[in-house]
């Protein structure tokens, strides 16, 4: 939702337009979901563009009554907050009709980490359009509102919005995964969620945390190895809900909000998913994978949104020009999907962006918001309007919803100046069948094991004590770099049975005078490696059909950088010199310096011809 960094924000929505019954209900997509480049396909590989609306609520935003002012309130011995907005004034099947009927085919379902374990019945002035989930805890609310949507053919993507209930995102307890509870509950939630849906395949995504941010103190990184560590904590989480729980959910993981003191003399900015370009996620199942960020009109590149003290001079979005806008919108997050064949090629999705309906005719907003949205017709992103849910008697207050319902649970239509750019928005988009994309992945044991192998997540510990990468199951290493530890795969390489090599036994020939190497016996090919601080210390073969007898060659890499011309697979080792094998080749070995003294780091690769 739209973040405010020392300010905290509330928003009601409206309505936006009039739905049109007569549409053909969305049924005809097959589960699971995954990802084929940068594309969100079904189970038949047809892509399955993410046009959603948020329905919010059970994470804390809404108190139920609608009135500003009993709302900031809680009621005694009322749960007052933890149920989807509007349940109190139309029944579930109206409110899903309503989304399917404005073309939205998923629906992010925010909930928050108290929501899961709170076991008081919701009140039942908060469902009273509802009566059958009177006396229901707000986890069992949750359950009905997820089986009506997915019933009706919509997919659902779960969201851990904040880990106390409440309205977010300020400085409030809910910056990071891990602010006010540990790492290890908000794994213990996620997994229990996500085995709670296991048996509904529209249930297709893991949303693992919203808008990570700065505390008061402390910044959030991408990378670093402590506490503080998204990548790490969201990597983690990632492979633990495939490995643990649910295989076939699409894993999403949203960019950095907010970094720094959003005053001016300080650093501060929006990272979003620029860090993706140098360190991108793999996980132990390919092709699940999604990434996402949020973009509003009043925050900036620099500009967290906030107002009053702490604001800064920085332009907001809506101050920059079209071109310059685009611009920074590629460069910040949709360079993930748009450049194709790279170790961090994904789908993106903007999983929540909106706007006020009650600006005025030629306002800078308005503006934004038919760039924006031009931006991500242009770019065919996925998207998720925030909010869809909201009340008549605020709409002069608050204008950002979708569709909002009256006391009396009737949905008040009118004009509104964004239903042809929502409209123009829905209908866009590739369709169709998604064909296969071969997968580059990118291997970082930076501060501790890199294992993307499922299977070699259940083998003992093949190098004791030595910090371990392997390459996901079906791909096999491509590339190496010469300091820093970090290593390339590509899929196309099946493999049945494995061997650890810690010596010579297997060299052929001396393709690398002089230096220790590590060859792969024939029949198989490298799939992982293991270092000791800098020094190689095993490499990881695996027998494939794909590891012929062609003729081989070494590619050294200790002075500079020895890649195929159009650098395939991207720079996974940036301000490093990489070796990497051809498209047409797959590395047999690896030879380094294995001089008394030496750093003992990678020199060169054995690369063979592919049969």
């Amino acid at each position: 939702m739209p973040m405010r960094a020392l300010v905290a924000l509330t928003v009601i929505a409206t309505s936006l337009l009039v739905p049109q019954p007569a549409q053909v209900e969305e049924t005809g997509w097959t589960a699971p979901l995954s990802t084929r480049g940068r594309y969100i396909v079904d189970a038949d590989g047809n892509r399955f563009k993410l046009r959603s609306a948020n329905w919010h609520g059970a994470s804390g935003t809404y108190n139920g009554s609608g009135d500003a002012d009993t709302d900031a309130n809680h009621h005694a011995g009322e749960n007052s907050g933890r149920v989807p907005m509007g349940l109190d004034r139309a029944p579930i099947a109206t409110i899903v009709g309503n989304f399917k009927a404005i073309g939205v085919n998923s629906v992010r379902l925010p909930f928050s980490s108290a929501m899961v374990t709170d076991t008081t019945p919701v009140g039942d002035r908060y469902v009273a359009a509802n009566p059958q989930l009177r006396g229901k805890t707000p986890l069992q609310v949750y359950d009905e509102v997820v089986a009506a949507l997915t019933g009706a053919g919509l997919a659902v993507i779960l969201n851990n919005h904040t880990n106390t209930t409440r309205w977010c995102c300020g400085v409030d307890g809910n910056e990071r995964w891990n602010t006010s509870q540990s790492a290890q509950a908000w794994e213990d939630t996620w997994l229990s969620m996500v085995r709670r849906y296991r048996g509904n395949p529209r249930v297709v995504g893991a949303d693992l945390y919203n808008e990570v941010r700065r505390t008061v103190l402390d910044d959030p990184n991408w990378g670093w190895g402590n506490d503080h560590d998204w990548f790490a904590a969201s990597q983690r989480l990632g492979d633990r809900i495939l490995r643990e729980a649910n295989p076939d959910l699409l894993i999403i993981v949203e960019g950095i909000n907010w970094t720094g003191i959003p005053i001016d003399g300080f650093a501060h900015e929006r990272p979003t998913l620029k860090p993706v370009r140098t360190l991108s996620h793999t996980l132990v199942k390919s092709g699940k994978l999604v990434y996402a960020a949020h973009f509003y009109d009043y925050t900036g590149a620099n500009h967290s949104g906030a107002t009053g003290t702490g604001e800064t001079t920085d332009p907001r979005y809506r101050d920059l020009s079209r071109d310059e806008l685009f611009r920074v919108l590629q460069r910040d997050a949709l360079f993930v999907a748009t450049e194709a064949g790279q170790h961090f090629t994904a789908p993106v999705w903007i999983s929540e962006f909106g706007v006020d309906g009650n600006t005025a005719a030629g306002s800078s907003q308005r503006a934004w918001f038919a760039n924006f949205t031009d931006f991500l017709i242009q770019s065919d992103a996925d998207f998720a309007y925030w909010p869809a849910v909201g009340f008549t008697e605020n709409r002069a207050i608050n204008g950002w919803g979708l569709l909002f319902w009256d006391r009396a649970g009737t949905l008040t239509t009118g004009d509104d100046w964004r239903a042809p750019i929502w409209n123009r928005l829905v209908a866009s988009g590739r369709t169709g069948l998604i064909e296969p994309v071969i997968p580059w992945s990118m291997l970082s044991p930076d501060h501790g094991d890199f294992i993307a192998s499922l299977r070699m997540r259940t083998e003992p510990d093949w190098d004791s004590g030595a910090r371990k990468a392997t390459c996901p199951d079906g791909q096999r290493l491509a590339g190496l770099a010469h300091t820093g530890n970090r290593a390339l795969c590509v899929g196309g390489s099946p493999w049945t049975s494995y061997q650890v090599v810690k010596n010579e036994q297997h060299v052929t020939h001396d393709w690398a005078s002089g230096y220790t190497k590590l060859q792969c016996p024939p029949g198989s090919l490298l799939t992982g490696y293991a270092v000791r601080g800098a020094a190689v210390s095993s490499a990881l073969c695996a027998t494939s059909p794909t590891a012929g007898t062609g003729p081989t060659r070494t590619v050294w890499f200790d002075r500079n950088d020895n890649r195929p011309t159009a650098n395939p697979g991207g720079d996974f080792a940036t301000g490093h010199y990489k070796g990497q094998c051809a498209l047409t080749e797959y590395a047999a070995g690896i030879a380094y310096t294995g001089r008394l003294g030496s750093s003992r780091t990678p020199d060169a690769l054995l690369c063979r011809r592919l049969p």
